[in-house]
């Protein structure tokens, strides 16, 4: 395949193995290095969930391209952060796609719009990517309208041939979206998933996969069809979709607790928290190493792996005692806040800015 041209000019960060080498889980030594997970791609460089964004993040060192899923209404898994297309494709300046916009409950959450389930593969491939926060990222709206919608597989294909390029592996981290939501609709997610995994090659725990949900339900299913590792996200507030569906009291918060993560490890390998159920920020918005909880070392003692979420670089997604400004579009120093999270003994973390990712993992690994 073609290789995105925007990466040309790019630092590249190769090593290690590429697929099939490894006999042992990759993540089984507790003391590896941390990995970089691109969230969405280099998507604090060019508009998210785009091959340019993933090959960008691969090329500045990340670990795991992570696309978040959702279906078409012909069965296709494709890369998007939500179901609602006029968040991150130019589908609201499409007349011909009027016809479809339409109002609609999403997770409890009433919202009017294009949804990704009312459209077919080869609609959605007429569309084109644009940058979800133009207010905080307006260097990236420069790209608005150049970028397909990418499937799975193209995801795959892409990261594969990279493998092959850099002589070395590459993971795919994927979330899936609104599971409930979509199973309801009679798409469900986790059967198309598998199969396409399975299809090229990612089908055990040697492989470098994860599948992710903020859902509980979908990931036991998966947990009895399928042996990629599997990660429990947790928001700071509220409760899974699935529980709040049926019912239940479940909340983030309690399953954060010892008991909690003692119940995630009978169906996951890993937690993904919101980053400050690790350090939490003081009253002034600042980070302060001396507010460590023991998160890491308590899901550690369940036998999960800790990757929180999300680091982000710009001024307004920063601690304020990171800032490099007011303006909340410039860049502060995100990789001295991955650098203390690093310290509290996390497993990966995921970014926006895998570069910056990058270069706070190689400090630390030069100065623990």
């Amino acid at each position: 395949m073609v290789l995105p041209i925007m990466v040309v000019g790019l630092a590249i960060i190769g090593g290690g193995n590429v697929r099939g080498q490894q006999e042992e889980p990759w993540w089984s030594d507790r003391h590896q290095i941390p990995i970089v997970i691109a969230h969405r791609g280099a998507s604090g460089s060019v508009p998210e969930h785009t091959l340019a964004a993933y090959a960008i993040s691969i090329l500045q060192g990340a670990d795991f391209v992570e696309p978040d899923l959702v279906m078409t209404k012909d069965g296709h898994l494709i890369a998007r952060h939500d179901n609602v297309l006029d968040l991150t494709t130019d589908v609201s300046r499409r007349p011909e796609f009027a016809r479809y916009k339409a109002a609609k409950t999403v997770d409890g959450t009433r919202v009017t719009g294009w949804f990704s389930e009312d459209f077919t593969l080869a609609e959605i491939k007429t569309l084109r990517a644009i940058e979800r926060i133009p207010n905080i990222r307006p260097a990236n709206t420069r790209f608005d309208g150049q970028f397909e919608i990418p499937t799975l597989e193209e995801i795959i294909d892409m990261v594969q041939a990279y493998e092959k390029l850099l002589n070395r592996r590459i993971g795919i981290y994927i979330e899936t979206k609104h599971p409930t939501y979509f199973e309801q609709l009679g798409l469900p997610l986790e059967e198309p998933l598998v199969k396409t995994l399975y299809r090229n090659g990612y089908e055990g725990r040697t492989q470098q996969a994860f599948i992710q949900s903020f859902e509980i339900n979908i990931l036991r299913k998966l947990s009895r069809r399928t042996r990629i590792p599997l990660v429990q996200l947790l928001d700071l507030d509220g409760k899974p979709y699935d529980v709040e569906a049926r019912g239940g009291t479940l909340t983030y918060e309690e399953m954060a607790t010892p008991a909690g993560l003692a119940q995630i490890a009978t169906y996951a390998q890993g937690v993904g928290p919101d980053k400050q159920f690790i350090m939490p920020l003081d009253g002034e918005g600042n980070l302060d190493p001396c507010r460590v909880t023991r998160f890491v070392q308590e899901a550690h003692a369940a036998g999960l792996l800790v990757h929180p979420h999300t680091f982000r670089s710009e001024n307004a997604f920063l601690p304020m005692n990171f800032r490099s400004s007011a303006d909340p579009t410039v860049l502060g120093d995100g990789a001295a806040e991955i650098l203390l999270f690093l310290r509290t003994g996390v497993d990966g973390f995921f970014t926006d800015h895998p570069d910056q990712g990058v270069a706070a993992r190689d400090e630390f690994m030069r100065t623990r």
